[in-house]
């Protein structure tokens, strides 16, 4: 199985949450992973949000930065190109989407993949109205 992987969805493999499991299940079955370049950003800058919340410790930190530093190895990465770019215009024409998960949307079908993985309600219909198969995982409540 194709498993691409949304930023909402593999920070869940950083921060103890509800569907942490589902995402690790997820992640070990899962044939080949994707993941768009932009999502290391976006999971950063979601652990640092965690820090400054006081969620996650500076020692919490710097172990989940470590483990998706490893773990992205292990991922096919789509780049911010001219093809995503205009895959993605399309997608924000059609639905109500902030322009990152667009990209992403746009990156899971250029990727070719089997199933779409999210914890983002609008960006799953998206994916969905753009024919993708979608695993909507509970967001952080």
């Amino acid at each position: 199985m194709r498993l691409f992987f949304d930023s909402s969805a593999i920070v869940k493999r950083y921060r103890a949450e509800p569907s942490s499991a589902a995402v690790e299940s997820f992640w070990q079955s899962s044939e080949v992973l994707g993941i768009c370049t932009i999502t290391i950003a976006e999971v950063i800058a979601a652990l640092n949000r965690a820090v400054r919340e006081k969620a996650l410790s500076l020692k919490q930190y710097g172990a989940a930065k470590l483990a998706f530093d490893a773990d992205i190895a292990a991922c096919e990465m789509v780049a911010l190109q001219r093809g995503v770019i205009l895959r993605a215009i399309r997608v924000l024409e059609m639905w109500p989407l902030r322009s990152a998960n667009a990209i992403q949307v746009a990156s899971a079908q250029l990727w070719g993949a089997d199933v779409f993985l999210s914890a983002d309600r609008r960006q799953c219909a998206a994916a969905r109205g753009a024919g993708l198969e979608v695993e909507e995982l509970p967001a952080l409540l």
